[in-house]
């Protein structure tokens, strides 16, 4: 299943939940009678969206047995996630995050930088974050630093500017 969104917390008495994004399709994923699913307590439910408003770019959602605002509390953190045959096809060169993933980040000249672990940021700014041997790198997910993508293939090429391989990496 892919991550669409995060409930961030309670919105009103009536049993609403704000949402945190992580689609950049939310009018599409985010519509009454949609089903999203979340996991607790071991247990995968499902949600039913029974209304959808957007307040300041992130959607308020209703949702079907959530009642009260204590019903909304108690679902608040849980991240949303849908199955991944339901995600949209995307355009040529674009991709889902859990696409990338588990790909092998390499230089041009074949040196091994690690594992993509996770990616982080918005559709306008996202970068990698790579589980290197020394710890962990992160890397834009630009055009001119990422020069290879290639999901099917679990492999991404990077050519990264002077030092940026030195320069914002976290010790693990």
């Amino acid at each position: 299943m892919a991550a669409v969104g995060r409930i961030a917390r309670a919105h009103g008495i009536r049993g609403q939940v704000i949402v945190n994004l992580e689609t950049d399709f939310p009018e599409e994923r985010f519509q009454p009678g949609a089903e999203l699913f979340v996991e607790r307590n071991g247990t995968v439910q499902t949600l039913t969206v029974t209304s959808v408003r957007f307040q300041h770019d992130r959607p308020v959602l209703g949702i079907a047995g959530v009642e009260t605002m204590n019903d909304a509390e108690a679902l608040a953190g849980l991240e949303l996630r849908v199955p991944i045959e339901r995600l949209a096809r995307l355009p040529e060169g674009t991709f889902y995050r859990h696409d990338l993933i588990g790909c092998r980040v390499e230089t041009q000249g074949g040196d091994l930088v690690g594992t993509v672990e996770e990616v982080e940021g918005t559709l306008s700014g996202s970068r990698l974050v790579v589980a290197a041997e020394r710890g962990e790198i992160l890397i834009p997910l630009v055009a001119p630093i990422c020069t290879t993508i290639d999901p099917a293939g679990k492999r991404i090429v990077v050519d990264p500017p002077e030092g940026l391989l030195n320069l914002n990496w976290v010790a693990g």
